[in-house]
């Protein structure tokens, strides 16, 4: 189990207290059912996923199996990465199944309308895995808590961070949909803030497995640094092509390649040191993904 997936076993534990309160109006059988909304084969998968489910399951037995004298159920799906998809998962479970509350939710897109069927049924969403500040911005609901991140944050401390190190001119090579979509915005704003420059952007598809021509219009970009404001699998692939691309320092006399060496944070946007006049920064979250260490870490 992942420092990050016992963190999400945390989370779900606060499903059962924020449950406490409004049990007798919203629990009208004999079981507390709690459905984990995860991406299980996708390329969120390592950040959600089983991971999740096994983790709401030990906060429940940490919680002891029960609440207000009802037996906890922990029920679980696969979205697909689809938000018709999750929308009709959350639906049926609410609807058709009885279920309770909703949990983790990667994919901003999907938490967006997992957000509004579970406000109009007043049901709770404890949101792990997705990341938009929009959700508890102009889409705030009553019914939902955002846990873990969210991208104000990453940019407030990663997007910050680079800036006080120098990196002042930024190029973005963004996941094209909400969260990315968010994150992009969020840090550009910080950088303009604080005296730096957004030399230009490019939008991938989701799940993209070639990001070589995104990562050549960074490179040529000449930006200090390169925001990848993307997640999961889409991280994964960005850092692994980009040593293969091999950004060269502009000022390294013999013409080295920019060392990718990425250091940790605790909910890992990852930073990498300052090489020559390159910088890299992952802004997004990733704690606990295996696939991820290997690509910062590995050969």
């Amino acid at each position: 189990m992942t420092s990050r997936n016992l963190g999400f076993a945390s989370l779900a534990a606060g499903i059962f207290w924020l449950l406490v309160p409004c049990a007798q109006a919203q629990i009208s059988h004999d079981t507390v059912k709690i459905g984990v909304l995860a991406d299980m084969s996708g390329l969120y998968s390592d950040l959600s996923g089983i991971g999740s489910v096994v983790a709401a399951r030990m906060a429940a037995e940490d919680f002891g199996g029960a609440v207000l004298g009802k037996k906890i159920e922990i029920v679980s799906a696969d979205h697909q990465n689809k938000p018709d998809i999750g929308s009709n998962i959350a639906r049926k479970w609410i609807e058709r199944q009885g279920v309770d509350a909703i949990a983790d939710v990667p994919v901003s897109s999907i938490a967006f309308a997992v957000q509004q069927i579970a406000k109009d049924k007043n049901r709770v969403l404890l949101i792990s895995s997705s990341g938009s500040s929009d959700l508890t911005g102009k889409s705030c609901s009553p019914t939902s808590v955002h846990w873990t991140y969210d991208t104000y944050a990453l940019a407030q401390t990663a997007g910050k961070a680079m800036i006080e190190q120098g990196g002042d001119s930024w190029f973005f090579i963004t996941a094209d949909y909400a969260f990315g979509h968010a994150l992009e915005r969020d840090t550009a704003a910080i950088v303009r803030a604080n005296g730096g420059k957004v030399l230009g952007a490019v939008r991938h598809p989701q799940d993209t497995p070639d990001l070589s021509s995104y990562l050549l219009q960074a490179q040529n970009s000449k930006a200090k640094v390169i925001g990848l404001a993307n997640a999961g699998g889409d991280t994964i692939n960005s850092i692994k092509q980009a040593k293969r691309v091999r950004y060269r320092s502009r000022r390294a006399e013999n013409d080295r390649p920019a060392n990718l060496h990425f250091g940790r944070a605790r909910y890992r946007p990852a930073i990498c040191q300052r090489t020559y006049s390159c910088f890299c920064i992952l802004l997004g979250s990733h704690g606990g993904n295996p696939g991820l260490d290997e690509a910062l870490h590995g050969a």
